[in-house]
């Protein structure tokens, strides 16, 4: 019949105790500083999303009934747990210090935590806060994009975490210097073909390693020829000419001799496409085969074309003879035109 009754006292106790803890709190009655009463809690606590948090109250041989509280909810009453959430757990009950454990802490978890004590039957209260730091974390990004030159495109990089988290976007080009946006969002008007490749956006806040993701802009433009130079080549031996273009998407070629379009399989004659160069390759070359040819690159944005000779070894020194001919009669004119004047 005594261990019933103490029982109940204890639990009326506990109760009356922490219904005047939480009046307390409610009323904000903490400990005022330099009050060399207890209780004294820790400074404010800071860890991670995912780990664990330890509250410690200190405490001495004058308190004789303990708790703590989370706003207006009850956690641990001396031994006894009053909270059902399985990850908080206690540490130490002693004459020094009470203490609890928030285990795989969550951003739920943020805020003011308080312990209460009574001495000589007077209820004091002290508080602590708990800050959940979360690692950054890339919620939202544009997908990659195709888009004609001389448009304009806008990239979004949304980020969250706690602090909340600096958004950067870097162009990732061996001629890209820097940052080209400390933003969550870029914006490039009139873009160039020099402004294509990968876009990397960062996410950082010093809590975790930053976060990365990459967009892909791809930028469209017409052909144009690069490189077309004619060859010299023997009657009898095999002979190439050579057609680079660049564009995006890739060009398509086409060659022409005197207007007519040279099919793939003609006898003796080959053509080799690869996405940014062509060859015509003449595998045993005869006199009808010299002249001009015509290289012609195309794509859904437009073309271009180049003509390219084929002819003879001779035919180098001839031009090369014809030209040192034509410039000495360029020489020769002033001076027949002074005689003329001279002579009348």
């Amino acid at each position: 019949m005594k261990t019933i009754q103490a029982k109940m006292h204890n639990s009326l106790s506990w109760a009356v105790f922490t219904g005047l803890a939480a009046l307390f709190l409610f009323q904000g009655v903490p400990v005022r500083s330099g009050d060399a009463t207890f209780p004294k809690a820790m400074d404010n606590v800071t860890v991670r999303q995912g780990e664990s948090a330890t509250l410690r109250c200190t405490i001495d041989n004058r308190v004789t009934r303990v708790a703590w509280l989370n706003r207006s909810t009850i956690l641990y009453a001396g031994n006894d747990k009053w909270c059902l959430d399985p990850r908080v757990v206690l540490l130490s009950n002693t004459q020094t210090q009470y203490s609890i454990e928030i285990q795989n802490v969550d951003v739920y978890d943020e805020g003011p935590y308080t312990c209460s004590v009574q001495t000589d039957n007077h209820p004091k209260t002290s508080r602590v806060h708990l800050i959940v730091q979360v690692s950054p974390k890339i919620v939202e990004i544009s997908s990659d994009i195709s888009i004609n030159e001389g448009n304009n495109i806008s990239l979004t990089c949304i980020a969250t975490g706690r602090p909340e988290p600096t958004v950067t976007w870097r162009h990732i080009s061996p001629k890209a210097v820097g940052f080209v946006s400390e933003d969550e969002y870029l914006e490039i008007q009139g873009i160039t073909r020099e402004q294509s490749g990968d876009y990397e956006c960062s996410a950082s806040n010093d809590v975790a390693a930053p976060v990365v993701r990459r967009v892909k802009v791809t930028v469209n433009y017409p052909p144009y020829i690069s490189e077309a130079k004619g060859t010299g080549v023997p009657v009898g031996q095999k002979g190439t000419l050579q057609c680079e273009a660049s564009a995006v998407p890739s060009a398509e070629f086409q060659w022409y001799k005197d207007d007519k379009r040279l099919i793939e399989g003609k006898k003796g004659v080959k053509v080799e496409n690869r996405p940014f160069l062509s060859k015509l390759i003449f595998f045993n070359v005869s006199e009808h085969d010299y002249g001009n040819y015509t290289c012609v690159a195309s794509n859904k944005l437009g073309h271009t074309n180049a003509s390219i000779m084929l002819f003879g070894p001779g035919a180098v020194s001839e031009v090369n003879n014809g030209t040192s001919r034509r410039a000495g009669c360029i020489w020769l004119l002033p001076l027949l035109v002074l005689h003329l004047l001279l002579k009348f």
